[in-house]
């Protein structure tokens, strides 16, 4: 079935973006400052992301309340790029989240993979908000090949961003899958992000844009460009940043992330805390920053 129209002006908008997975810096509270948030989000923004994915994993959304998920969807929506709102995920209410971010100004869903019935899930979730789709190829809840064929022939799906971490093969597949489908291929891929966009994806959401914005633009726009020295070059040093961020705990990434966010000066003190981080080790956080220190240099 063709895409809806509203969903392929959204894609046509996404293609060839970086959209940053947002961070949510929360002070010792449970709602974050608005002026830290404004600030943060501006910067992502001014730094290369053309889009921002708030309330999704890097942000903790399916822990947020009502009251931070409505904030964060509207300043992000005040920015002018387009703003994907997570929705669902583990003891979360999609329908609410999604109804809320349509309130808010969000321009599409990023669906976390429902327990059952992704067709009926995503379906229902198109009926009640309108918003054009993303769905979530995720490693820990992987989609069957027939189940995204499914999804990818929805009118309301978009495209499908694909985050499967370690499985190159699931990867490439995906990418053809949603290719075929005439749909948006986005990798979500941050441990093999260039190789995804060799596979054919044309767009990014990716954890690692919560920081280091520019080099991991750099990849994706060197690479579009057809600057494939230099696609080389940078991909091998976000390679090395995705090395020391995405390793296990795999959950860790995200205070990881808030880490060099921090150090980037894009979040102050006191505010880049992950109250949901696993036990990391005392040298995790010394190892991070050394090497984003290292790879900071060599860009200037």
């Amino acid at each position: 079935m063709q895409p809806a129209t509203r969903v392929t002006e959204l894609a046509g908008r996404l293609d060839g973006r970086l959209i940053a997975a947002a961070a949510t810096p929360l002070p010792a509270g449970p709602a974050p400052d608005p002026g830290v948030l404004d600030a943060y989000l501006a910067g992502l923004v001014a730094d290369g992301a053309g889009g921002l994915a708030v309330c999704a994993h890097t942000g903790r959304g399916p822990f947020l309340d009502r009251a931070a998920r409505d904030l964060v969807v509207r300043r992000a929506a005040a920015l002018g790029v387009p703003v994907i709102a997570g929705v669902g995920g583990a003891g979360s209410d999609a329908m609410a989240d999604a109804r809320l971010a349509a309130a808010g100004g969000a321009d599409a869903l990023l669906v976390f993979p429902p327990p059952a019935d992704p067709l009926g899930h995503h379906d229902a979730l198109w009926r009640a908000t309108g918003l054009p789709l993303v769905a979530f190829d995720l490693y820990t809840a992987p989609y069957s090949p027939a189940e995204l064929a499914a999804l990818l022939a929805h009118p309301g799906v978009a495209g499908v961003k694909l985050a499967r971490l370690h499985d190159a093969i699931a990867c490439q597949a995906g990418i053809a899958a949603a290719r075929e489908a005439g749909r948006l291929a986005i990798t979500g891929e941050d441990r093999m992000f260039g190789p995804s966009l060799m596979w054919g994806a044309r767009a990014a959401l990716v954890g690692l844009a919560a920081a280091a914005v520019g080099l991991t633009a750099g990849v994706l726009e060197s690479y579009l460009a057809g600057r494939y020295a230099e696609f080389v070059t940078r991909s091998a040093r976000l390679d090395a940043l995705a090395d020391v961020t995405f390793r296990e705990p795999y959950e860790g990434y995200v205070q990881r992330m808030l880490w060099i966010a921090e150090a980037e000066g894009r979040i102050p003190p006191g505010h880049a805390l992950d109250p949901h981080a696993p036990l990391l080790t005392a040298d995790d956080r010394p190892r991070v920053l050394s090497t984003w220190r290292d790879l900071t240099e060599i860009e200037v």
